[in-house]
């Protein structure tokens, strides 16, 4: 086994965020507005083999080149944006928006002399009302209508060995939509089946395609293949509960 990534305590970690806040700050200056942590080191779930993410957020009128690397024992991620683009991304609402508005609403502040990243948490669920129905009915044109009839496809074509693929697509793509559905996001990518299963309103087939997944039963097809359907079926009649219709009556040219 190779010797990297290597294994690294929170207590590391936070030392070493110290010194890129430090070297930073002596290089821009009063050009960096703030400085934080996202992902599992803001939610104190971090593990020995967790990276550092940092929020670098500049003044409108500076720009300094977001970066990613491994230094010494740390995989290190700077994403920076200037005042004006932050804003602008946390109020984003898109297709994955339960996977990434976390990001903005977690943040364990480093440097933050304005209070920027409290400021920061709420933006993700302004715009979430206004635009959440339209992009469920959009993102199921776009990814899971096109998915099941892939999984159609290869099920009649007798190329069996894509079921896999196409259910794990699926169900992610089903996954993303019931986040939206419920208006919530989740803490980490790594939980986002976990905590899915939770929510109150997710459509019927989803939990049993997972748990055949999860448990590996891959080698009966047809029952894969069923469950698929199942699912398929299930996000239909979800979306028909929620008055959601993504196929038109009409053509739109």
């Amino acid at each position: 086994m190779l010797a990297y990534p290597v294994s690294t305590t929170r207590k590391e970690k936070l030392e070493m965020i110290h010194t890129i806040k430090e070297r930073l700050l002596d290089a821009h200056g009063d050009a960096i507005l703030a400085i934080g942590a996202y992902g599992s080191i803001a939610l104190k779930t971090d593990g020995p083999f967790s990276d550092i993410e940092l929020h670098v957020t500049t003044k409108d009128a500076n720009q300094l080149k977001s970066l990613e690397f491994i230094y010494d024992k740390f995989k290190i991620e700077l994403s920076t944006k200037d005042h004006r683009t932050f804003i602008e991304q946390a109020k984003e609402v898109d297709d994955s928006w339960a996977i990434k508005a976390g990001v903005f609403i977690h943040i364990l502040s480093i440097h933050d002399p304005t209070h920027l990243f409290e400021q920061v948490k709420d933006l993700p669920f302004e715009a979430l009302d206004a635009n959440r129905r339209d992009i469920m009915q959009e993102f199921m044109v776009w990814e899971p209508y096109e998915t099941i009839a892939k999984i159609r496809n290869n099920y009649s074509n007798g190329n069996l060995n894509y079921l896999d693929i196409g259910a794990r697509d699926l169900l992610w793509q089903s996954a993303k939509l019931i986040g939206l559905a419920n208006k919530t996001f989740y803490t980490t990518r790594a939980r986002t089946f976990k905590e899915s299963v939770e929510l109150e309103s997710i459509p019927s087939g989803y939990k049993k395609l997972l748990d055949f997944i999860t448990e590996g039963q891959l080698q009966d097809k047809e029952k894969f293949y069923s469950l698929c359907e199942d699912l398929w079926t299930g996000l239909n009649e979800w979306y028909n509960n929620m008055g959601l219709d993504y196929r038109l009556k009409e053509l739109p040219i």
